[in-house]
């Protein structure tokens, strides 16, 4: 009998350590979805209750998280099994923990192409569009003329008027999460103000491999370029990653103006409905495993 699969009835799932959400991020660097380097940190402090582990014999063998952000929204993310592991029903128990966790709130997702059918099937799910993750070169400089015309570095713009206007573009209020990403080291943010009113900001993060712009929020294509040029000018010479809605056509555009080629690509599914965000102004999606 295959050694693992005898392990599999001492099973065990449970609410991970602090110290432990390093080993999901080492888990999601080895399947490629390249994650950013505080991402551990800033991922497990939006909801310590919602981050789980999967073990046998104390050893680790699987990882999900459910972070419910107020009580009718949750994401879904960071599912990972390991590979001598898969196919033995850990997944599934997992996934149970976590939509027990989250209970009866609408829950998004970004799951890989490959998993689709098993959501819509077994976890009831329903897709509702692509993301599509580009790669790029950075480049380009800062102008002057930039600045002038009401670029700014996010930390001048009031917290308040950020947690307002994000609020378009994601599901529920996540200000604890917000104001760590913004401030996250290694990285870079700015914002687009006009006549002191808020048009849009985006973030880049360094990661496992170059540099990842998330979000990227913009009232109009103009704003959108704007940020991407500074945020793509703000970083050493290392390739960029960027995570487009695909149903944004100026986005899609914006990313292949600037030579950018798809990677991959995930499904948004949501266990309810269509949340309704602004998605028309979404240029880049903030994380994959944390929406």
């Amino acid at each position: 009998m295959d050694d693992n699969l005898e392990k599999i009835e001492k099973l065990n799932i449970r609410r991970m350590s602090r110290e432990e959400a390093e080993f999901v991020i080492e888990m999601a660097a080895l399947e490629g979805w390249n994650p950013g380097i505080h991402d551990g940190e800033i991922f497990y402090e939006s909801d310590p209750e919602g981050f789980f582990i999967a073990e046998i014999e104390g050893e680790p063998v699987g990882c999900a998280s459910a972070v419910a952000y107020d009580d009718s929204y949750g994401f879904f993310g960071l599912y990972v099994v390991k590979p001598g592991f898969r196919g033995k029903g850990i997944g599934m128990k997992l996934t149970e923990k976590c939509l027990e966790y989250l209970g009866e709130r609408n829950i998004g997702l970004d799951g890989v192409v490959e998993n689709e059918k098993k959501y819509q099937r077994v976890m009831k799910f329903r897709s509702f569009y692509s993301n599509l993750r580009f790669e790029g070169t950075p480049g380009g400089e800062i102008a002057r003329e930039e600045i002038a015309e009401g670029l700014t570095k996010i930390s001048e713009v009031p917290y308040e008027n950020l947690l307002e206007y994000e609020r378009q573009m994601f599901p529920a209020p996540r200000p604890g999460f917000l104001e760590k990403w913004i401030k996250q080291p290694d990285s870079c943010a700015f914002a687009s103000l006009e006549a002191g009113t808020l048009k849009g900001y985006g973030v880049i993060r360094k990661c496992r491999a170059g540099y990842k712009i998330g979000p990227l929020f913009a009232d109009d294509e103009a704003t959108a370029e704007k940020l991407f040029r500074a945020l793509r000018a703000s970083v050493p010479g290392e390739n960029i990653y960027f995570d487009v809605p695909e149903p944004n056509e100026k986005a899609m555009e914006l990313a292949e103006k600037y030579g950018m080629k798809v990677m991959f690509r995930t499904i948004r599914m949501y266990s309810r409905e269509d949340p309704g965000i602004k998605l028309d102004r979404v240029y880049g999606v903030t994380t994959f495993e944390l929406g």
